[in-house]
This record gives structure tokens, sequence and C-alpha cells, in this order.
């Protein structure tokens, strides 16, 4: 299901903010945005929402254990085992077909059989619901943020829906307390809702448009290219996968503020960047933070 789709925006998306506006506690609000949060990512993907369950309760337990063991080498034990589980899982869907590709390859050039092995299918959104699981442990493992001790409220941070398929990536020290408490006013509603409408803007007005220029100019003969028409579809692919890719962060953040969520920023007029530094500090940005905070500086 995409945020674009028919079903989402008059059937999913009305059910579920009445459901939620209608639920009296947060915590119940939050169990109920859990269980749209699952049927979502299982309308498409099926029987991979199991993968998704694997990873928050992996998680959970990896974060009770952090908060409550105070040896500093078994906590360290704990939190590589914490990270394998976690690249073990996205590893294993992203990467096995290639690595099988190699094998063939490799056994056809030495004249041996080759692994008969069907496509693995990649789930959508493993590397955000991936990403995200991890920052939840180290943040414990660090104390940047308090574990959560409620499995539900854990899984609602992995697989919360506006931001699962395309980001922003959340660090969880960013929102573990909106998790337990969070205000809600018309005011945030409706900038949320207005954030919404121009992300699908970008996503159905223009990112669907200069797609389609893109692709029929790519579509063509080299010979047939021109140097102006080869430059149009290099500036509309261009167009392209920044409106879409933007949108669709628009639509993430605005349909988290809907819901009571404050979101960060995830793109900043990056073709506005004077050097490529400044462009990968204006796009994409949540990535480009996750990588820093978690692999570059530790």
């Amino acid at each position: 299901m995409i945020f674009s789709s028919t079903v989402f925006l008059f059937i999913f998306l009305p059910v579920v903010l009445s459901g939620y506006y209608l639920t009296p506690t947060t915590r119940l609000r939050n169990i109920f945005l859990l269980i749209a949060s699952l049927f979502f990512y299982s309308w498409g993907e099926g029987v991979y929402a199991l993968l998704m369950l694997t990873s928050i309760f992996l998680n959970y337990f990896v974060g009770v254990l952090l908060a409550r063991i105070s040896i500093p080498y078994k906590r360290k034990v704990v939190l590589i085992i914490g990270i394998c589980g976690n690249l073990l899982l996205l590893a294993f869907f992203k990467y096995v077909n290639f690595i099988a590709e190699v094998i063939n390859a490799v056994l056809m050039l030495s004249g041996s059989e080759q692994l008969s092995l069907a496509p693995i299918h990649l789930p959508i959104g493993i590397s955000f619901f991936t990403f995200q699981a991890i920052s939840y442990i180290v943040d414990v493992y660090r104390g940047d943020a308090r574990v959560q001790a409620d499995p539900l409220n854990c899984g609602l941070y992995i697989a919360l829906f506006p931001q699962l398929i395309a980001g922003p990536i959340v660090r969880y020290h960013d929102i573990y307390q909106q998790i337990g408490k969070r205000r809600h006013s018309s005011e945030k509603f409706l900038s949320g809702m207005i954030l919404f409408i121009i992300g699908l803007s970008k996503k159905m007005i223009i990112a669907n448009h200069m797609g389609l220029v893109a692709d029929q100019i790519f579509a063509l003969n080299p010979d047939e290219l021109s140097a102006v028409v080869a430059w149009s579809g290099a500036f509309a692919y261009t167009l392209q996968i920044y409106f879409d890719f933007s949108g669709y962060s628009d639509m993430a953040i605005g349909l988290g503020r809907m819901f009571g969520f404050e979101l960060r920023i995830n793109f900043n007029y990056p073709y506005i960047a004077r050097s490529f530094r400044e462009f990968w500090q204006r796009w994409h940005i949540s990535l480009s933070r996750w990588f820093r905070d978690y692999l570059y500086i530790p």
C-alpha cells in the first residue's frame, strides 16, 4: 500500500484517523496504531510481516537485557549480538540473490553444476526499520534514551506506518518521549494535513509526470538522441527523483503530525547546494545523520 493509492487515501487513512481519535487513552491509541501499521505493512508484503515482528521482539529483548545488565563488557556483548542480528536479517534479504549469482558465475566458469535457488523477495522498507531498530538498541546502550518496557511501544517505534516505506529514518532518542506522551491540537493536525497534501502533489503532479518524460527519452535508441533531448531526459529524471523522494518524506512527516508525532525534515532544498558535501547535508538528511551518529563517529 502506498500513500498515493486510492485504497490508502479513501479507505485506510480515514478509518485509521477516525479510530485513533475515537480511542480514549494514549496506550490504547498506541496499540491501535501498531495494529494499523502491521496491517499496512502486511497489505503489500503478506507473510513478510512476520519478519518485522521478528525484528520487534529481537530488539525488545535486547533492549531489556541492556537495561538490566550493569557489567560493561556483558552489555557490549549483548549490543553486538543485537546489531549483528539486525544486520544479518538485512543482509540475507538484500544480498542473497547477488551472492548466489556470483557463486553460479564461478561454478559456470569451472564447469560445475550451478546452484538452483529461487529468487528471494526483498521486503519493502527493510532498510528503514532495520536502521531504526539499531538506533533503538544503541541509544539504550548509550543511555541516550530509556528502554521501552512495553513491547507494544517498542513495536510501534519500529513499525509506525508513516515512515515505514520510504523514511525518514527516525532515531529513537528523538521520539521516545512522544511514544508515551504527545501533544494533539487542531493546528498541528491542520499543518500535518497541509504538508501531506504538498507531498502528495509533489509525487502525483510533478514526479510522476517527469518520470513519464524521462522514461520515454531513456527508451530511445542512442542514435536518435540529440544533445537537447538527452539533457532534457537527465533534467526530467533529476526532478522526478527529488520530488518523488521528498514528496514521500513530506507525506510521512505530515501523517506523523496528524497522529501527534513530530518527525524531523528529510530534505532541505538540496539542489541549491554549492558543494557535494552541502548536497549530502541537505539530501535524505535522516540517513546521513544516522550514518554519522551510528557508524562514522563511533
